[in-house]
């Protein structure tokens, strides 16, 4: 018997395989025709390229202003923690300080003091915290970098300073004027009517003196609130400029200090004859002495001492001039 022979395997034929697409051509030039851009389409116009679908264009930018730096300066001013420590310090120590010095003298008998000379003594410490925080303002940006950052996305350097100066001043007397007005109020509800006509009067007492009686007039509210607001945030701008001059927090603070206390300290050992000249210059143009005559309270010893206004003048002409050798540092050096 014969064994049939094994089945044989059966392949499939497989499909012809097609050819890779090809993108279509553009017909190329003949001779004599101009040669097209090879980022032009071959044919008609050039299209707009499609938008990708998920990215949004891009929104158009346009150019600074003041407004911009403005916005930045008020958001670093308002979300720094130095900022809430030393306004709520200058609150505490102008606004305590004057209600307790208002309430220990309720009960005694007239001392010989303007109504509203109580805010003073509260804000001889107050005023320490406005310049501490005009220092910081832009010397603490050169401590950590950030002025490079600053500078960076705002190359007007003048008017980076510029929205310093005019946010900082604006923070400033806004929260002076309100803790001087509160304690202003705590002084005259406790010291208000009190009798002064057993006492002898000095002469820079005499318009704070009516029917026997201590007073406050329109005059010495507007000097004790606005007058002395105005004074301490030009100190605080002032330091504001030394920082900018010396890019250093303690040695700008330092200098400051120097600044507002050191003349009265100096005149305190000044003895003899020979130095009285020297001595009575130091106490009546002292930083100390002009918010001091701003209540009714000068230091100096002269027959025609410099107003309170006066030197309010003087310190603002200081205090431009401190701005503008801050600003010509700040132009001409690197930040």
């Amino acid at each position: 018997m014969t064994t049939p022979p094994p089945p044989q395997p059966q392949y499939q034929q497989a499909p012809p395989q097609q050819p890779p697409y090809q993108p279509p051509q553009a017909p190329q030039p003949g001779p004599g025709q101009p040669q097209q851009a090879p980022h032009q389409p071959p044919y008609g116009p050039p299209q707009p390229v499609p938008q990708q679908a998920g990215y949004p264009a891009a929104p158009a930018v346009g150019r600074s202003h003041l407004g911009h730096a403005l916005l930045s300066e008020w958001t670093k001013i308002r979300t720094v923690r130095s900022t809430v420590w030393t306004l709520a310090l200058l609150f505490v120590l102008t606004v305590g300080i004057g209600a307790l010095f208002a309430l220990a003298l309720s009960g005694e008998e007239y001392v010989g003091l303007p109504l509203l000379a109580g805010t003073f003594f509260g804000l001889m410490f107050g005023q320490i915290c406005v310049i501490t925080l005009g220092v910081l303002v832009i010397s603490s940006e050169y401590g950590t970098g950030m002025m490079r950052t600053t500078l960076t996305a705002s190359p007007q350097r003048g008017r980076i300073l510029l929205a310093k100066v005019l946010v900082f001043f604006g923070v400033s007397f806004v929260m002076t004027l309100l803790a001087t007005t509160l304690s202003g109020l705590a002084q005259s509800s406790l010291l208000s009517g009190q009798s002064a006509t057993d006492r002898y009067i000095d002469s820079y007492m005499e318009s704070s003196i009516e029917n026997g009686e201590v007073i406050a007039t329109g005059t010495h509210w507007i000097d004790a609130t606005f007058g002395v607001s105005l004074y301490v945030s030009l100190l605080g701008v002032l330091g504001l400029a030394v920082g900018a001059l010396l890019r250093h927090s303690a040695g700008a603070i330092t200098t400051m200090l120097a600044l507002v206390l050191l003349p009265l300290l100096a005149a305190m050992f000044m003895f003899g004859e020979s130095m009285e000249s020297l001595r009575d210059f130091l106490i009546e143009y002292a930083p100390l002495n002009g918010l001091a005559t701003l209540f009714g309270l000068p230091m100096g010893s002269g027959d025609d001492p410099i107003s309170g206004w006066g030197l309010l003048a003087i310190l603002a002409a200081a205090t431009t001039a401190a701005l503008i050798g801050a600003y010509a540092k700040l132009v001409t050096t690197d930040a």
